[in-house]
């Protein structure tokens, strides 16, 4: 969001006129902020927890996409291809959460990807048992950070690499950000 600012600019607007500056967001604020679901709905689909899903097995000689694979075979689905597939995602590669918006009824933001055009938690019946607390879990913190401060570059910076390592699913440089704060001092994380 760092490198398209307008963004930034959205998803703070959507906070300050939703929750305000004088109180913390609360899950009770999370079916309201659907650009903010956007937002970490898209950060899901380019960078998955995982590379891959868990292994599972065939139970049936099947073809998928044109290739055989026989009863028995371990089947690895590949998270990251899937959410950057150019076949299934325009500008795969390209930070857009406007994209879960215009599919999203009545800006519904739902972060379970029900027609399977990526995979954050897995999915059937082996998928995470966690996958509403990890959704929720990751839109809360995105809102908190977000709220909580004012993002911007360091002077020295002119946009963030997300180039990623060749080997480990990280980035191949360091993120460097600055974080000022934006509510007042009365607004705490931690109210007594």
């Amino acid at each position: 969001m760092l490198n398209q600012p307008e963004m930034l600019k959205k998803a703070e607007e959507e906070l300050d006129r939703v929750v305000g500056k004088n109180t913390l967001v609360q899950e009770s604020h999370v079916p309201h902020l659907p650009y903010i679901r956007a937002c970490a709905k898209e950060v899901m689909r380019l960078h998955p927890g995982g590379p891959f899903n868990l292994p599972h097995v065939s139970i049936a000689d099947a073809e998928v996409a044109g290739y055989f694979i026989l009863k028995g075979s371990n089947v690895i689905l590949s998270r990251l291809g899937l959410g950057r597939n150019p076949r299934v995602w325009e500008e795969p590669l390209r930070f857009n959460p406007e994209r879960h918006l215009n599919r999203a009824v009545d800006q519904r933001v739902d972060l379970e990807e029900n027609d399977q055009r990526f995979v954050s938690f897995s999915t059937g019946r082996r998928g995470c048992m966690g996958v509403g607390l990890g959704s929720a879990i990751v839109v809360m913190l995105l809102a908190r950070l977000l709220q909580g401060f004012s993002w911007s570059l360091p002077p020295d910076v002119d946009k963030i690499d997300f180039t990623e390592d060749q080997i480990y699913l990280k980035k191949a440089s360091p993120l460097l950000a600055q974080a000022k704060p934006r509510l007042p001092a009365s607004v705490s994380v931690y109210p007594i």
